[in-house]
């Protein structure tokens, strides 16, 4: 997901609530509250096998899975083993590998305008911004949602690979719509500067204050300090922070030929970075309150 088009999702006109997410969910009014979350899960075992012992770590605390990827039921068998896990839907609309594609879970007659012209989904969410008919994209969240339960996991959350469903107004209006039938919570930024997007978002959901990622312009050799600078200077109120865990092993290299950004050897950094003494002493410093999907689920579900 990128951090751009996570702005694009934002809420900044709704009213004030009562108490702020921090006080509903039992903390002071000024905590720092924030999920730390990994993305990608059904790519590959090496992402899964690394998310899941990052699970197990407590080094996050939220996971999502993309249901059109080969390894979902790798995921489906360990969240039945593992049933407290904090385990969203990472809605997916794009294929971005070069040699490893997936397309999607409806019928491919029932949603041409999400697919190209090999049966898979484009490798860019300006793409899906362009041709995606909305009433497609409803079907095709619809079908992958339905596919999660099928497989016995109880989705905590829903959220947006590459941000595609946050590219205009019409399909973030078909995610919230979603998202509020299926009485699920979704990945919202409340961001100062932005208009309201009318999407639907009511004073019930849970906006986010800021999402944090790390993009391309982080040097290698600056890859952890990127993230103790992020936790150092995090502001109160809820954030989360995205990453993405893997091996670079010969696994996902082979998928991920020939794309640096989000690649395997950048998996590898996160998931070393988020296990590192180094990073939890950061978030134990700056007083920093972790919190999950479920918790917000939650307060999403009190009167």
């Amino acid at each position: 997901m990128r951090a751009s088009l996570l702005l694009l999702l934002c809420a900044s006109t709704l009213s004030a609530q009562t108490r702020n997410i921090a006080q509903r969910l039992g903390y002071p009014a000024d905590a720092k509250l924030l999920i730390i979350h990994a993305d990608d899960l059904g790519v590959a075992h090496s992402e899964d096998v690394a998310s899941f012992d990052a699970m197990e770590r407590g080094a996050i605390t939220s996971a999502s899975l993309m249901m059109p990827t080969p390894w979902v039921t790798e995921v489906a068998n360990y969240f039945k083993a593992h049933p407290d896990i904090d385990l969203g839907l990472h809605l997916t609309l794009t294929s971005e590998w070069q040699t490893y594609r997936w397309g999607s879970v409806e019928s491919s007659d029932k949603v041409p305008s999400l697919l190209d012209s090999t049966g898979t989904f484009p490798n860019d969410e300006s793409i899906v911004a362009a041709k995606a008919n909305p009433a497609d994209v409803e079907r095709e969240l619809r079908a992958q949602i339905e596919r999660a339960l099928a497989l016995g996991i109880h989705p905590t959350h829903v959220d947006s690979h590459m941000g595609a469903l946050f590219t205009k107004p019409e399909l973030i209006a078909t995610y919230v719509k979603v998202a509020h039938e299926y009485h699920l919570p979704f990945l919202a930024v409340r961001q100062a500067g932005f208009a309201s997007l009318q999407s639907g978002i009511t004073d019930r959901d849970v906006v986010l204050d800021a999402v944090i990622i790390a993009g391309g312009e982080v040097p290698r050799d600056k890859w952890k300090q990127f993230y103790l600078d992020a936790i150092a200077n995090l502001k109160p109120g809820l954030t989360e922070l995205i990453v993405h865990l893997g091996h670079d092993d010969s696994e996902l290299q082979a998928i991920m030929v020939n794309h640096e950004p989000y690649g395997a050897a950048w998996r590898q950094r996160d998931y070393d970075v988020v296990t590192s003494p180094e990073f939890r002493k950061a978030l134990q410093d700056n007083h920093v309150i972790l919190v999950k999907w479920k918790d917000l689920q939650r307060v999403a579900q009190q009167p």
